[in-house]
């Protein structure tokens, strides 16, 4: 994998770029859909190609290791294979699920010992293994083993769970290139800047994390419960650290607000469930804010959802008709919606290109972060 760095904002940190993999190119600041199990929820791969322009999704490594499992992924080719998408894929490690089912694990120097959520059965996770399950499922990007803390946690805690993230980042390493994909395509490991909301700590990792010249690099441990303004100083001191030169991946990030002001703290790769599960609620990101379709205002209103933003079902579909989809419980509503989503998210982030490539993004931002966050 390698990266071009094609332009820098003049009036803020934001970059445009390109990220060069076998798959395909990925040109930056881009969203990518969460397809957790190998699907973004609700959406068929040609929607994701041709109507949303997705120019790469995620899979997640610990909910593709559960089911369908290693060895029907690597019976198919991989999960390019397994699911027809033949553009770039990144899976994400399953430390942040390992993170979210606290109850049911037990972190150790090893690795991370859980309970299946599906049938209870015990498994390991440790930094070697998730580098070959990575490899087996046969994404172009893939996530180191690390431990997301939560938020709010004890400094001593944050720091002893660095260090054991930076030891594990060494045995992913290890692992990692000493080994080949099985599919004949390259892959990339992307290490994770740790350390909760610690400045100090953000600092030891980051500087850390760069350290190891990889490819590409992520912010992980945000989004997590604290305040923006929080995400906001955390991601623009890490972002100071880590290389110009390389891409910089902020984990699970996150509403349009965010993400607008994160690409202009210097962040080229996003991602976040957050408009595909919003969409089954019924709310709408819009060129012009934010709409929850289920209200009764919408009950008449024929025009399109959002004629500016173009796309299918952006212009097809009525606000009208998709809130009487919403009510009577019909698929179709949140399949619509979830597109639509999608489709916003996508075209939020190549406007974002255009205008740093034009050298006004900082004005666009700010007007910009306002308007898609009202409340229609």
């Amino acid at each position: 994998m390698t990266f071009d760095l094609v332009a820098n904002d003049p009036h803020s940190k934001a970059r445009a770029g390109v990220v060069h993999t076998d798959h395909g190119a990925i040109e930056t600041p881009i969203f990518m859909p969460v397809g957790t199990a190998g699907t973004v929820k609700a959406v068929q791969q040609r929607d994701l190609q041709d109507d949303i322009n997705a120019q790469i999704i995620l899979g997640n490594t610990y909910h593709l290791y559960l089911r369908p499992g290693l060895e029907v992924l690597q019976k198919a080719g991989g999960l390019h294979k397994f699911n027809g998408w033949d553009r770039p894929i990144l899976t994400d490690s399953g430390g942040y699920q390992v993170y979210s089912l606290s109850g049911t694990r037990k972190i150790k120097e090893e690795g991370v010992k859980f309970r299946s959520h599906i049938d209870g059965s015990q498994h390991l996770f440790s930094p070697e293994g998730v580098m070959d399950i990575q490899r087996t499922i046969g994404a172009d990007i893939i996530m180191a083993f690390d431990e997301c803390t939560p938020w709010p946690c004890e400094y001593s805690y944050a720091a002893r769970s660095l260090d054991m993230t930076h030891r594990w980042l060494k045995r992913c390493i290890q692992r990692f290139d000493s080994t080949e994909g099985h599919y004949g395509y390259s892959q990339t490991l992307f290490p994770i800047v740790q350390g909760s909301t610690f400045k100090d700590l953000r600092v030891k990792s980051a500087e850390f994390v760069a350290e190891q010249q990889r490819e590409g690099n992520a912010i992980g441990g945000l989004s997590v419960g604290e305040p923006a303004e929080m995400m906001y100083e955390m991601t623009d001191l890490v972002c100071g650290i880590l290389p110009q030169d390389k891409p910089r991946y902020l984990m699970g990030v996150g509403t349009p607000a965010n993400i607008l002001e994160n690409i202009a703290l210097g962040v080229d790769m996003f991602d976040c469930v957050m408009p595909t599960r919003n969409a089954r609620n019924g709310m709408l990101f819009t060129t012009q804010g934010i709409m929850n379709i289920a209200n009764k205002k919408w009950a008449d209103d024929f025009a399109p959802i959002d004629e500016e933003l173009g796309g299918y079902v952006s212009t097809f579909y009525s606000r009208s008709y998709v809130r009487h989809l919403f009510h009577s419980k019909e698929m179709l509503g949140p399949q619509i919606a979830s597109i639509h989503n999608l489709t916003f998210y996508l075209w939020l982030v190549k406007q974002a290109r255009q205008q740093i490539l034009a050298g006004t993004f900082r004005e666009w931002k700010d007007r910009m972060v306002k308007q898609v966050m009202t409340r229609l």
